[in-house]
């Protein structure tokens, strides 16, 4: 490989560090900027993407994601623009792509600030900018599962998709361990879910529809409702799928005790008055939680687990696929950064090397699910697949 492809990644924490390693490796990446607002913390992160991947291919440069012409002034030279920062810094630095004539992706963000941007799809095909959205493991990959099995059947009548990052020694009393960012995961239990129901696009309430399936190897595990993770495949897949859902997994309990911070207000973002001074339940919970749920002891799994019933040659048919990835001691990646900086990464490789449209387009529509499939293996992540023709369509 000549080395040709520049890639600026825009937060240096934990997905986005992953995601410049797998750059690093199968990106034919002739540089690699890995930005952050601290400094010290970028440099860190290259430093180590550079020693993992036995390269120098990575370099560090402090940048504030949310200056817009910061941003725009920094990646210009980039083939791709990789936004790894908290989800509601996505539009800043998208924005400053745009506006330096760079393609860009993101990790997931809010489905409706996601359905604006496409909207700006003929604008950005004029330009010769790619803009794909949701790339990461959910919103993302658990995606491209769904759209492997409408390239395997003949017809897909109902998408069933469960994703969940999970301690491998749960602790009570939340049985969880955070591996990204708090307020990520509060986003996720608090707007709402997008789902296909009968052909027709519909609005959940999260932290509900709450179901156990067992999983192969983990056994019993619960399943709700939350935000983004269908992303906005429902919009599109709603005339050629009569059901298409996403859930969470969790270790048996944790729903019951998030829906308590729900429901007495510990996630209001309206400032209350104390002695003090003003601040939002909300702060004063990601201030809290966002330490107390991690545990650095501890090492992660993540699990995707995906349903897709439909017809093949005539007959019912249903096809699964279950992935289970754990945290990797040989690189020191959690399996929620290994599944989401890789999935990233994957899509950003695809841009660079033109094989996705210029435009705004939808995650679903970018990547086929065997490319994505086909991608992960290579990386080195089992994906364990059922078939079996003339299933039940029942749940």
């Amino acid at each position: 490989m000549d080395g040709s492809k520049t890639y600026f990644v825009v937060g240096a924490g934990m997905q986005g560090t992953a995601a410049a390693y797998d750059l690093a490796r199968f990106g034919n990446a002739g540089r690699i900027v890995l930005t952050d607002i601290d400094g010290e913390a970028a440099r860190k992160s290259a430093d180590r993407v550079n020693r993992l991947s036995e390269s120098n291919v990575c370099e560090s440069l402090r940048l504030d994601a949310s200056d817009v012409a910061a941003v725009a002034k920094a990646v210009g030279t980039a083939d791709v623009v990789l936004s790894c920062v908290p989800y509601k810094l996505h539009a800043t630095v998208e924005e400053g792509a745009f506006q330096a004539g760079v393609s860009v992706l993101d990790m997931g963000n809010d489905t409706d600030v996601t359905l604006k941007t496409l909207g700006r799809d003929q604008e950005l095909r004029e330009r010769g900018i790619t803009f794909v959205p949701d790339t990461g493991l959910a919103p993302g990959l658990v995606n491209s599962l769904a759209v492997w099995f409408m390239e395997e059947l003949d017809e897909v009548t109902d998408v069933r998709l469960f994703c969940g990052g999970l301690p491998q020694n749960p602790k009570p009393p939340f049985n969880y361990a955070l591996r990204f960012s708090i307020e990520g995961l509060v986003g996720e239990y608090v707007d709402e879910a997008i789902a296909i129901r009968d052909h027709e696009v519909v609005r959940l309430e999260t932290l509900a529809e709450l179901e156990t399936i067992e999983v192969p190897t983990l056994g019993v595990l619960e399943a709700f409702t939350t935000s983004s993770g269908t992303s906005t495949a429902p919009f599109t897949f709603r005339d050629r799928v009569r059901n298409y859902e996403y859930k969470t997994l969790r270790y048996p309990g944790h729903c019951a005790l998030m829906r308590i911070f729900h429901d007495f207000g510990f996630w209001d973002e309206e400032k209350l008055e104390f002695p003090g001074g003003r601040v939002a339940p909300f702060e004063v919970f990601c201030r809290l939680m966002g330490e107390k749920l991690r545990d650095p002891e501890d090492r992660d799994l993540v699990v995707t687990h995906a349903i897709g019933r439909g017809v093949k040659e005539g007959a019912p048919s249903q096809m699964m696929a279950t992935i289970i990835d754990y945290h990797d001691d040989a690189t020191g990646f959690t399996a929620m950064e290994r599944l989401t900086g890789f999935s990233t990464a994957i899509v950003a490789i695809e841009i660079a090397n033109g094989r996705i449209r210029k435009g705004a387009v939808p995650y679903e529509t970018a990547i086929s699910g065997g490319t994505m499939l086909d991608a992960l293996r290579k990386r080195g992540i089992d994906i364990q697949v059922e078939k079996e023709v003339g299933a039940s369509d029942s749940r």
